[in-house]
């Protein structure tokens, strides 16, 4: 179980990413930011399989994403308001997210963008990304976003690196499409998305290909 008292390991309250992916250094151009990657078929990484990323930073510097399509076994959002001495007051005791496996013990919170605080990184026109803990607060005292996900961990890509696994077959970059993100079961959201897509993914291949 990952917890902080338990491990030791958890770091201080929910911040922003490391400074080589710090939201600030790479915001401008966002290119496929607010968008869902799903995972092809044959993904060479195997910590990538039939994974949905939300793709929340991609510059010329790299990209930063969380992880949509698998959840933390034994954590919810009640461990980590417990481990951060925030009451649970209104929140609802959802699934956490394995974000991805940088950083698997620094926490995310991707939301509908009716809700910001310093800091929230608006994505697109149907997501928002922050990383402080006053989300975790307003959520607690049912003032946050109406619709929400929570992260530890995220994916991350340097310079270049993103666009190269695009071109070998690894990624198909899907409209970043709300309802996949809040309505529809995590277990479900990859062949969700393809479908919406207009893509069966019982049809898909393993063969190398530009995705």
């Amino acid at each position: 179980m990952l917890h902080r008292r338990h491990t030791g390991a958890l770091k201080p309250p929910l911040r922003p990413a490391p400074d080589t992916l710090t939201f600030a250094s790479m915001i401008q151009p966002q290119s496929l930011a607010g968008r869902l990657l799903l995972a092809m078929p044959g993904m060479p990484d195997p910590r990538f399989e039939a994974a949905v990323v939300a793709l929340c930073i991609h510059d010329k510097d790299g990209a930063l994403g969380v992880g949509i399509g698998d959840i933390l076994d034994g954590v919810t959002l009640y461990n980590l308001l417990d481990d951060l001495d925030i009451p649970r007051g209104q929140a609802p005791d959802v699934d956490v997210h394995h974000g991805g496996p940088v950083e698997p013990q620094r926490g995310f919170v991707l939301h509908s963008p009716d809700w910001q605080a310093e800091g929230t990184l608006a994505v697109g026109e149907h997501w928002a990304l922050t990383g402080s803990r006053d989300v975790l607060v307003a959520i607690s005292e049912g003032r946050g976003p109406r619709h929400f996900l929570v992260a530890l961990g995220y994916a991350g890509w340097g310079e270049g690196q993103l666009d190269a696994e695009m071109h070998h077959h690894g990624w198909h970059a899907a409209e970043g499409r709300p309802a996949i993100l809040f309505d529809t079961p995590t277990d479900a959201r990859w062949a969700q998305a393809w479908r919406a897509e207009g893509i069966d993914p019982a049809h898909l291949t393993h063969e190398t290909g530009r995705a």
